[in-house]
């Protein structure tokens, strides 16, 4: 019974959330499959995996922080203790640990309407894009923004805490 009480709250974050952006002038895409992985969303959304607008929450220590970033890059442990002020080492939590802190499933984090305690970084590496793509409360939705108004919306701060990762080549053989 507890883990349908979950969804049903679930449900009622990603319909605030969904609102929020539509109140704002936003279009909402909603996809059939989950789209867990960042190239899962770029290939739902039809666009590139870096355009992809990836939320993490990750501990610093024992103190939440989340983390906006592109879905090319990799956040690097030192430069997010630098620009947090935080010490101790860089973590992911549980998944019920992800939920007490957003109010979001692990796959459904949304850098929107988020509990005012937790600090939001927005990573530089998203202004590379005229376009980018978060999760709009759900692990199969997505909304389409200027960098500038994710930073809006969300609240976050910008900073310099991930590398972007060279794209590896498949070849058939």
């Amino acid at each position: 019974m507890a883990d349908e009480n979950n969804m049903i709250a679930m449900d009622t974050k990603a319909q605030e959330v969904q609102a929020y952006l539509e109140q704002a002038g936003h279009r909402v895409r909603n996809f059939p499959r989950p789209t867990l992985t960042s190239s899962a969303a770029a290939e739902a959304v039809g666009c590139s995996v870096g355009e992809i607008a990836k939320s993490i929450l990750l501990l610093v220590g024992r103190q939440p922080v989340l983390v906006v970033t592109s879905g090319d890059t990799r956040v690097k442990s030192g430069r997010l203790k630098q620009v947090s002020g935080l010490s101790g080492k860089v973590t992911l939590p549980d998944h019920d640990e992800v939920v007490r802190c957003t109010g979001y499933a692990p796959g459904a984090v949304s850098p929107f309407i988020l509990p005012k305690e937790l600090p939001v970084f927005l990573d530089h590496s998203l202004q590379r894009f005229s376009k980018i793509y978060p999760a709009a409360g759900t692990n199969s939705s997505a909304v389409g923004l200027s960098f500038s108004r994710l930073l809006e919306l969300s609240g976050a701060r910008i900073v310099d805490v991930s590398d972007i990762q060279e794209q590896q080549i498949e070849t058939g053989g």
